[in-house]
C-alpha cells in the first residue's frame, strides 16, 4: 500500500516501514527507556514540519528544543495569563468550555457549574481569582484545593497562541500545574488543524485528573491532525488510547507488557528491542502486525 502524503518512516529495513495517520490511526504511541522516546519524538517534530504541519509539543522533560512561534516555560510561582476565564474572553473557546476545566479543576457539582457559568456570561466574573473572591458556593468550594501557586498561574495577561507552540514543563515540581496547563491548553488546541500534536512524557501529562480530562481532547481522531505521544512508563492510560505502538528499547518486563496490551502473541513476533532497533505494531479487527527494523537516522 503506497503512504499518504502525511505518512512518516518510523523504521529502517528491506523496505522502510511508515506511520501513516490515515490508515493506522491518528494516534501514535512510542514507548522506551532513558532519552529513546524524546529523541524519537524530535525527528517526528521535524519530519513533520517538513510536511508543513505545525507542531504543537508538552514537554515534560525540558529538552525538547527548536524554532518554535511561541513558548510558554511553566514555573512554579510565576504569573502566566492561562486562565480558562481570560482566555475565553479572549477568543480562543467557548465560555461552557472555560467553566467545564473550572469545573473539572476544582469538582464542581453540577448546579455550582451552573451558577458560575451565568455569573461569567453577565460578566460578573472575569478570571479564576474572582471567581475565588465572589464570596459564592462556588468560591468555597474552589478554595479548598486553590493555591498560590494557581493564583499565580492564572494571574497576567493572556499569551498569543497562534502557530507553533513548545509548552515546557521541564521545571514545573508541581505535578497539579502541569494538569492545568495540560488541559487548559489541551482546550485551546483541540480544533487546531494542519498541526502535529507531541506529548512528553504522556504518563506524566496523564497523571492527575485535569490531565486524564486532557487527553482525549488530542488524541480523538481529528483529520489533518496527527498526535504522538512519547512516554518511559507503558500506563494503562495511554495503552488503552487507540492507534499503532512504536516500542524503543526498554526493560524486558515493559516490552512483554507492550507486547500483550497490544496483542500480540508469543513467537517469533515478540522479538526483544535491542538499543538501534524498534517495533511498529499494528492493530485491526482481523489482524496483528508487527514489523521490525533499525531507527531512522538522526534517532539512533
Amino acid at each position: 500500500m503506497r503512504p499518504s502524503k502525511i505518512a512518516v518512516k518510523v523504521l529502517e529495513g528491506e523496505e522502510p516501514i511508515f506511520y501513516d495517520p490515515i490508515y493506522h490511526g491518528r494516534t501514535l504511541k512510542i514507548f522506551g527507556m532513558d532519552d529513546y522516546p524524546v529523541r524519537f519524538m524530535k525527528y517526528l517534530v521535524a519530519e513533520y514540519r517538513r510536511i508543513g504541519y505545525s507542531p504543537i509539543v508538552f514537554d515534560t522533560t525540558g529538552t525538547v528544543e527548536g524554532e518554535f512561534d511561541t513558548i510558554i516555560e511553566v514555573r512554579d510561582g510565576e504569573n502566566l495569563g492561562l486562565d480558562p476565564i481570560k482566555l475565553y474572553k479572549a477568543g480562543y473557546f467557548d465560555p461552557y468550555t472555560a467553566v467545564t476545566i473550572v469545573q473539572t479543576l476544582y469538582g464542581l457539582d453540577r448546579s455550582l457549574t451552573d451558577r458560575l457559568y451565568v455569573d461569567v456570561l453577565l460578566g460578573k466574573v472575569s478570571s479564576v481569582p474572582e471567581a475565588v473572591k465572589r464570596g459564592e458556593k462556588y468560591s468555597e468550594v474552589i478554595l479548598e484545593s486553590y493555591t498560590p501557586l494557581d493564583e499565580a498561574f492564572y494571574t497576567g495577561d493572556v499569551p498569543e497562541l497562534k502557530g507553533s507552540v513548545l509548552v515546557d514543563l521541564g521545571e514545573t515540581h508541581s505535578i497539579t500545574l502541569v494538569g492545568i496547563a495540560f488541559l487548559t491548553l489541551a482546550a485551546v488546541f483541540e480544533k487546531r488543524r494542519e498541526t502535529f500534536v507531541g506529548l512528553t512524557d504522556g504518563a506524566v501529562l496523564s497523571y492527575t485528573t485535569a490531565g486524564s480530562a486532557a487527553l482525549p481532547l488530542l488524541t480523538r481522531p481529528l483529520r489533518r491532525r496527527v498526535t504522538a505521544i512519547s512516554s518511559q512508563y507503558a500506563v494503562d492510560s495511554l495503552l488503552n488510547v487507540s492507534g499503532p505502538v512504536l516500542l524503543l528499547y526498554h526493560d524486558p518486563d515493559v516490552q512483554s507488557l507492550v507486547y500483550e496490551s497490544s496483542g500480540v502473541p508469543p513467537g517469533p513476533t515478540r522479538k526483544f528491542i535491542t538499543k538501534s532497533s524498534g517495533a511498529y505494531i499494528l492493530r485491526s479487527p482481523e489482524t496483528i502486525d508487527v514489523f521490525h527494523g533499525e531507527l531512522p537516522e538522526g534517532v539512533s
